[in-house]
C-alpha cells in the first residue's frame, strides 16, 4: 500500500531550487534512507510530508487515515512547567481519559438498578475494548521499556524539558515520537546525541517497528542496520537504490562509470556526426551538388533531436592532507592510575592509558562516562600522572567548536594560522568551500559543518604531530566525512578520537580504548572487533 507519494514537486527558496520535478514514492514498511549533502532539501522534504510547508507545484499525498510523526533537528518551544514525564505521557491522553471514565463508572455502579446496571456494564464493556485496542494494559511497559533505551532516568522524568541540554531535549523528543507509534515515522538526524549503546538498541527497535520509516541521517552504520532503500537527492532529484547505504556505494559507482561511458561514446558519436557534416559541405561546394547540403542538414537535425547525456560530475573534494613538521617521540602519552571526577560524579579511579607514535586508539564510552573531561584533561596536563611525550605537537578539535570572537570573519581567523598573503589564504579557503564574499562571514554565524570546515583549515596549517579529535564528524555530511577518513588514515601521526560513529571508527582505529567500570580498558582492533570482544 503506497503512504506516501509525491510527484513532479517544486520547492524554491528565492533562486535556489532545492526540489526541482522530486518524485518519492514510499510503501507500507518500507524503510528508506535520505541522503545527500547539506542543503540538498532533505529537511524540507520532512517537512513537506509532515504538512509543515506546502510545495510551490506539484503533487503529494498521504495515505487517508495515517498518522505521521517527525524528529525536527531543533525541538520546539515550551513553558518552563512542561516536565519531560508530561512530554512522554501527552502521547496517551485518549487512553487516560477513558480510564478516568472507566473508573468513574465503576464508582456508580453500586448505586444503579439492575436495568440501569445492565446498560453501564454493556457501556463499560465498549470502554474496556477500546482501552485494549489502544494497548492501555501496556503503557507502563511499553514507557519503561522506551526509557530505559533511550537511558531516560527517574531524576530526568520530573525535570523541566526547557533545562534540558540540546542533546537531552532531542533524545525526549525522539521517546516521545515512538510512544506515539505513528503510521509513518519521519526521523531527520536521530541518531545525533546517541551514544553506541542506545544506538544499538535503537536500531533493534526500528527493526521490529510495524510502520514506515523515512530517515535522514549521516550515520553509515546506522543505514547499513536499519534501511532498504536510499533515496540520494541531488540537483533537486530523487535517485532511488534498493538496498542498504553499502550497496548504494557500490551502484553509486557502478553507474557513475556506466553514465561516463555513454556520456564518452555519444561525444564520439557526435564528433564522427560534425566531420561527416563537414565533409558533405565541402563535397557540395565542390560538386556544386545541394544533395550533399540536404544529407548534412539531415544530420544536423539529428543531432538537435538527440537526448544530450550530461558529463557526470565529479564530487568536490577539501583537499586535506594532515602533514607533520617533526615527528615525535615513541612515547605520546602515558596515563598512570589517575582519578577523575566531574563535580562530585567520580569518572575515572586508578585508571591508566598509553600511545606509542603512530597509533590510531578511539576512546569509546557512554555519554556522560568522561570522555571529553579526560581529552581537556590530557590538553590542560591537569593531572601529573598525565604525561606527554618529547617533541610531541598537539592539534584538537572539540566537539562543540568555538571561536575566541564570535564577530571575527572567516577571513580574520584563518589569517592568524596562514603563512602567506591574502591572496594566496583566499585561493586556500576556497577549496575547503568558502568562497567569494562568503570569507567575510562572521564565524559566530556560521552553521556545524561550516564551523568543522574553518576548524579543519586551522587543523592543516599547525601540521602537528598528535591529533586529538571530540567527536569530528559531527555536523559534517558524509562526502566531507569520507574526506576526513581518507586524510586521517594516510596521517603519519598519532591519532587520538572521540566518536560514535561506527563506520568512522571502523575504517580508522586500531585501537579501543573504553570507559569501563570507571576504568579504562584497551581492545585491539576497530568496532567490530571490539563487538566480537564484548
Amino acid at each position: 500500500m503506497i503512504e506516501i507519494n509525491i510527484n513532479k514537486a517544486k520547492r524554491n527558496f528565492g533562486f535556489k531550487k532545492v526540489l526541482n520535478g522530486f518524485d518519492f514514492e514510499a510503501n507500507t514498511g518500507d524503510r528508506i534512507g535520505l541522503i545527500g549533502p547539506n542543503g540538498c532539501g532533505k529537511t524540507t522534504l520532512f517537512k513537506i510530508i509532515a504538512g509543515e510547508e506546502k510545495l510551490d507545484s506539484g503533487t503529494i499525498s498521504v495515505r487517508k487515515g495515517a498518522s505521521a510523526g517527525l524528529l525536527s533537528q531543533i525541538p520546539p518551544k515550551v513553558s518552563d512547567d512542561l516536565l519531560v514525564k508530561d512530554v512522554l505521557l501527552k502521547n496517551f491522553e485518549k487512553v487516560f481519559n477513558i480510564e478516568k471514565k472507566m473508573r468513574e463508572d465503576e464508582k456508580n455502579f453500586a448505586n444503579l438498578s439492575s436495568k440501569e446496571l445492565d446498560k453501564a456494564l454493556k457501556s463499560y464493556g465498549r470502554l474496556q475494548d477500546e482501552f485494549q485496542a489502544l494497548g492501555g494494559y501496556e503503557i507502563g511497559e511499553k514507557i519503561s521499556r522506551v526509557c530505559c533505551g533511550f537511558k531516560i532516568s527517574d531524576d530526568m522524568l520530573n525535570r523541566s524539558i526547557n533545562f534540558l541540554s540540546g542533546g537531552e531535549k532531542t533524545i525526549v523528543s525522539l521517546a516521545s515520537l515512538v510512544l506515539r507509534n505513528p503510521d509513518i515515522l519521519l526521523l531527520d538526524e536521530p541518531t545525533n546525541h546517541l551514544d553506541i549503546e542506545t544506538l544499538e538498541w535503537f536500531e533493534k527497535f526500528l527493526g521490529n517497528y510495524k510502520g514506515t520509516i523515512v530517515i535522514s541521517s549521516h550515520d553509515r552504520y546506522f543505514l547499513d542496520k536499519v534501511v532498504t532503500k536510499i533515496v540520494f537527492i541531488d540537483k533537486g532529484k530523487a535517485d532511488i537504490y534498493n538496498g542498504n547505504y553499502s550497496y548504494y556505494l557500490k551502484e553509486s559507482e557502478r553507474r557513475t562509470l556506466a553514465e561516463f561511458e555513454s556520456y564518452k561514446s555519444q561525444q564520439k558519436q557526435i564528433e564522427a556526426m560534425r566531420a561527416a557534416i563537414k565533409r558533405l559541405r565541402q563535397w557540395g561546394t565542390e560538386g556544386d551538388n545541394p544533395i550533399f547540403f540536404r544529407r548534412a542538414a539531415n544530420i544536423e537535425r539529428r543531432i538537435e533531436r538527440m537526448e544530450m547525456i550530461d558529463k557526470p560530475d565529479s564530487k568536490k573534494k577539501i583537499p586535506l592532507s594532515f602533514e607533520i613538521d617533526d615527528r615525535s617521540g615513541k612515547d605520546v602519552l602515558k596515563i598512570d592510575k589517575i582519578d577523575l571526577s566531574a563535580g562530585k560524579r567520580e569518572l575515572l579511579k586508578g585508571a591508566s592509558m598509553s600511545l606509542k607514535y603512530g597509533e590510531k586508539v578511539c576512546l569509546m564510552g557512554k555519554n556522560g562516562s568522561g570522555k571529553s573531561t579526560l581529552v581537556k584533561a590530557i590538553l590542560n596536563l591537569s593531572d601529573d600522572k598525565i604525561k606527554i611525550g618529547a617533541q610531541v605537537s598537539i592539534g584538537y578539535i572539540p566537539q562543540e567548536i568555538r571561536f575566541e570572537n564570535d564577530e571575527a570573519t572567516i577571513l580574520e581567523v584563518s589569517r592568524k594560522v596562514f603563512d602567506g598573503d591574502e591572496t594566496h589564504l583566499r585561493s586556500a579557503l576556497s577549496k575547503f568551500m568558502f568562497y567569494g564574499e562568503s570569507v567575510f562571514k562572521k564565524v559566530g554565524n556560521l552553521s556545524g559543518g561550516e564551523k568543522v570546515r574553518l576548524k579543519l583549515f586551522e587543523l592543516l596549517q599547525k601540521k602537528a604531530n598528535f591529533l586529538i579529535l571530540d567527536e569530528p564528524t559531527n555536523h559534517i555530511d558524509i562526502d566531507t566525512r569520507e574526506i576526513l577518513e581518507d586524510a586521517l588514515a594516510e596521517y603519519k601521526g598519532t591519532l587520538l578520537f572521540v566518536s560514535h560513529d561506527r563506520y568512522f571508527i571502523n575504517k580508522l582505529a586500531k585501537r579501543i580504548v573504553c570507559f569501563e567500570n570507571k576504568k579504562l580498558v584497551s581492545y585491539l582492533g576497530n568496532y567490530d572487533d571490539y563487538k566480537e570482544h564484548r
